[in-house]
């Protein structure tokens, strides 16, 4: 979907499925001051009154993130399960200060939702508008209300924590494009499969998550991840002195240098626990930044 970001609540018109399979999210993340999309996710704060009576969810943001190209917004809530099939009407209103004579409320989405699994279910409406016009007038971000009746006028959002709810809670999922560039040294070689490059060099390579068959994971669904490859010659591109030293020491006890990564980064994922709560995680060496030969 910064960091995939996260605000203080502690946890687009798809309909993910009950089981880990759904959120969406194109081709590739990667963190903030870099050309290629970030993938963030806000989860919300109970802040403001309405009424007398807490609303649903208050989204912060860094003022980093305000600058930002916003690609795609999603909020995700979940609904609890159901006994037998029914009928859900789930309503998303955007709050605005209270007037003399005027609505508080402006509504974003309404939806009807058949729920048919006794498993509960995660619900998606796009977001993108709404957030956009966030960022350009935060004085406009007073939180949203949302709620989610049953045909016997049960609200079955979660939207505040109960017991065994952790993880449940409301979030929005953004990918935006940081315009931001920052210069890094050009160390190691870049190819495509059209190179004709011998020499030890980075390729790109795209995971698929799906293709695996990996319907936990939420997002990315595919990335970048890249891989190395080529011919290491002497002292070309060695990482470490001590390679070139011991080829010369024991030339016929030395396999020679290999082509390997030098540099790797992390990515930050979300998936489903065995328990069908959303986490946050960043996971080291996922994607080849650098390759060289040691």
């Amino acid at each position: 979907m910064h960091p995939l970001l996260r605000t203080s609540w502690t946890p687009t018109n798809i309909t993910p499925p009950p089981s880990p399979s759904s959120p969406w999210l194109p081709n590739g993340s990667s963190s903030f001051f870099s050309k290629w999309p970030s993938s963030s996710k806000a989860a919300a704060e109970p802040l403001v009154q309405m009424d007398g009576k807490p609303t649903c969810c208050l989204f912060k943001f860094s003022p980093k993130l305000m600058f930002t190209k916003v690609l795609k917004a999603q909020l995700w809530v979940y609904l609890q399960p159901q006994q037998q099939t029914s009928t859900v009407y789930l309503q998303i209103l955007r709050l605005k200060p209270v007037t003399e004579h005027g609505s508080r409320h402006i509504r974003i989405r309404s939806l009807k939702i058949e729920l048919s699994s006794r498993a509960g279910h995660w619900q998606s409406i796009d977001f993108k508008h709404v957030l956009q016009n966030w960022f350009k007038q935060p004085h406009t971000n007073w939180g949203i209300d949302i709620n989610a009746y049953d045909e016997r006028g049960n609200d079955v959002a979660v939207t505040s924590l109960g017991p065994g709810e952790e993880g449940l809670q409301p979030f929005l999922e953004v990918k935006v494009l940081e315009t931001t560039k920052r210069s890094r040294r050009n160390l190691g070689l870049d190819c495509d499969e059209h190179s004709t490059e011998s020499r030890c060099c980075r390729y790109p390579l795209t995971v698929d998550f799906e293709a695996f068959g990996w319907d936990w994971i939420i997002a990315p669904k595919r990335y970048k991840a890249n891989y190395c490859s080529g011919q290491c010659e002497y002292m070309f591109m060695q990482k470490y002195p001590h390679t070139h030293l011991v080829q010369h020491a024991n030339p016929r006890g030395s396999a020679g240098p290999c082509c390997t990564p030098t540099k790797m980064s992390p990515i930050n994922m979300l998936y489903f626990n065995d328990k069908q709560q959303i986490i946050h995680g960043k996971i080291p060496g996922m994607v080849v930044d650098r390759c060289g030969c040691s």
